[in-house]
């Protein structure tokens, strides 16, 4: 197998959801607790040995851009103010990783954003992350795909069991439990109708690829507002090769949501090692 170390985040949506906030400000940039919601899905990824970092972004993006930039009039007035804490923290963001830029110049669904980081994969296997599915665990959620593609050499996604009045808002898949312990995936239903849904397990914005993949995603025809969809070159792959899943362990918050981003800062703020007591003692004013 190629060695994989380059990942996607696609980041190009204009976060609708959350307007007004994100009339200048991009949704992946919003905070939870005490930082962006796109640093921690790069944490997340060099955690994972994931140290190519791919943004597919698109205008008014330039903040992400400059996050994980170096900059050095502010590193060096921490520093001379003697705020060791503060430029460590700083200065840690802008060299964690080396972060290429691809622009989405139109917003033609998920698969063409994919597409658009083409040129930088040179075919090799590569994960895909969608930075407002956040994912909290002992074990990073694409460390957990990458063990299953290591032992495998298969594309893997993220699954998550949801309820079955949710799967409609979801890409739910059918599968085999193979006597390995693993789930082979046969087929997957972009938001089915609760009856029409093949099981409760929902892809949940975590994916790593074979090469195989970028060629199928040339070839998906655009469906609904000419957009080009993900899940329909997996389900071309699933037929083609084997692809697996894996239920996830962690802490999983909808974050793209107003309500799932609320519940995010709610739940690591009374989790934060530093303001969680302080934290909890004020909600309790208030409840």
């Amino acid at each position: 197998m190629r060695p994989l170390r380059k990942i996607i985040f696609p980041a190009a949506g204009m976060g609708t959801r959350f307007l007004p906030a994100t009339k200048a400000s991009p949704k992946e940039m919003l905070t939870i607790v005490d930082k962006p919601l796109i640093q921690y899905g790069v944490e997340e990824a060099l955690a994972a040995g994931m140290d190519h970092i791919i943004m597919v972004t698109g205008r008014g993006k330039r903040a992400i851009e400059d996050h994980f930039d170096i900059s050095a009039e502010l590193e060096a007035n921490l520093k001379s103010a003697g705020k060791s804490k503060l430029y460590k923290a700083v200065s840690r963001v802008s060299r964690m990783a080396e972060v290429v830029y691809v622009r989405q110049k139109q917003a033609l669904g998920l698969g063409h954003a994919v597409l658009c980081a083409e040129h930088w994969l040179n075919d090799e296997p590569f994960g895909v992350s969608l930075a407002d599915e956040l994912i909290v665990g002992n074990i990073p959620a694409m460390q957990q795909l990458r063990e299953v593609y290591e032992a495998t050499g298969c594309s893997v996604l993220g699954l998550m069991q949801v309820p079955e009045d949710q799967v409609s808002r979801y890409g739910i898949v059918d599968y085999i439990a193979e006597e390995s312990g693993l789930l082979r995936l046969t087929d997957m239903v972009e938001k089915p109708a609760p009856e029409d849904a093949p099981s409760h397990l929902a892809i949940v914005g975590r994916y790593i690829f074979t090469p195989a993949l970028m060629a199928l995603l040339k070839d998906v025809q655009p469906g609904k507002g000419g957009e080009i969809q993900l899940t329909d070159a997996i389900a071309t792959l699933a037929k083609q090769e084997p692809i697996y899943g894996v239920l996830l362990d962690g802490q999983r918050f909808d974050a793209g949501t107003p309500e799932g981003f609320l519940k995010a800062n709610a739940v690591l703020g009374l989790q934060h090692a530093v303001y969680g007591d302080a934290f909890r003692q004020a909600l309790k004013e208030y409840l």
